[in-house]
């Protein structure tokens, strides 16, 4: 199948100083070394400055504190910079969080979102006449819903049926990048993706909480019986796959991005207690296994996720370069290097979301 070729120049990123958003703007300063990025967050509790020091200085990076909610500014820094690609990431994730506190993610992932395509329609189309445009909106699999363990996983036609608040407002916001595509003619692409995992995520997730009470010999909760399965995907091969959907992809288009790693909860956490027992072997806490703790299941949660990347692989080449244990063995060692990334932050946190 043909695609479009689209070449960007100047970046907006939202959310660029989150997990995803923070190794994403490392990936691209150092892959494309004539474009700017300017990264746009807010800096709310997982959003860190810190995790972008190394760039402080950097020529082609710019970092603005700022929200996705105010539009003035959004199409301030269109004009001011020369930005004709938005990659969206700006979006409060945390399934737990969403569920005690749904105001907050409907508010950031859908009326933010809005905020942010009314300002790019204005400045590009409205105002610029640019048909030169790109605004990229990354999503998650929770908008499909949940599947048994033998149903066949999420494609881009499955049906939306989202569990949690979290997973409505991200779904809501798809529909609406929909919407301003095929009433508007902005050129957005959609991403939906698997369970990322990799450098700068935040402790309150399943992989780096399981690693820092590993290390600390504190107990590793598990959420009711642990077989909920996930897609696991390294954060490198994520932007991979953005980078082509933003290049290659087509106008309107959406497409999953997967790591080809269903994992069950418990089965994850073993895998990184035999790594630590392999890294530690004189810890009094070896085996680590004996650290995991089951705890009450959260409400709703969602039995298995499954993403089934083949439109992409086929229209646009892409494929994952990490295994489930190249990649989580890249994780821990990152950790174990970073300790003062999550020292005194996971504390906060008693449970996670995958």
């Amino acid at each position: 199948m043909t695609t479009q070729t689209y070449q960007p120049r100047n970046l907006l990123v939202t959310g660029g100083a989150g997990f995803i958003g923070t190794n994403f703007v490392y990936y691209w300063l150092n892959q494309y070394p004539e474009q700017t990025v300017t990264v746009l967050d807010a800096l709310t509790y997982a959003g860190r400055k810190e995790n972008l020091a190394d760039l402080h200085n950097h020529p082609r990076f710019r970092f603005v504190q700022g929200d996705i909610l105010d539009q003035a500014l959004v199409e301030e820094l269109l004009k001011a910079h020369d930005i004709e690609t938005i990659v969206h990431f700006a979006a409060e994730s945390h399934v737990d969080r969403s569920i005690y506190g749904p105001d907050a993610f409907l508010k950031t992932n859908i009326d933010g979102t809005h905020s942010l395509l009314k300002a790019a329609k204005k400045v590009w189309l409205d105002e610029q006449k640019r048909t030169h445009h790109r605004f990229h909106h990354v999503s998650t699999d929770e908008v499909y819903g949940t599947l048994s363990p033998t149903d066949p996983a999420f494609t881009e036609t499955t049906q939306y049926a989202p569990n949690s608040p979290y997973a409505a407002s991200k779904a809501a916001s798809d529909h609406v990048v929909r919407a301003y595509q095929h009433t508007y003619g902005l050129n957005t692409t959609t991403s939906n993706c698997s369970n990322n995992y990799g450098p700068y995520q935040y402790p309150e997730k399943l992989i780096p909480l399981a690693i820092s009470r590993l290390l600390k010999g504190e107990p590793v909760p598990i959420y009711g019986d642990g077989q909920q399965i996930r897609d696991w995907l390294y954060v490198e091969d994520h932007n991979r796959g953005i980078d082509l959907i933003v290049h290659k992809g087509r106008v309107g288009e959406t497409y999953n991005i997967g790591g080809n790693n269903e994992q069950a909860n418990l089965s994850l956490v073993h895998t990184l207690c035999a790594l630590m027992d392999e890294r530690f072997p004189d810890s009094p806490h070896v085996p680590h296994k004996q650290l995991i703790t089951y705890v009450t299941d959260r409400p709703g949660h969602d039995r298995r996720y499954a993403i089934n990347n083949n439109k992409i692989c086929t229209e646009l080449g892409y494929s994952p370069v990490e295994t489930f244990q190249t990649g989580l063995r890249k994780t821990v060692a990152w950790y174990l290097e970073q300790q003062g990334f999550w020292t005194g932050d996971v504390a906060l946190f008693g449970t996670h979301k995958e």
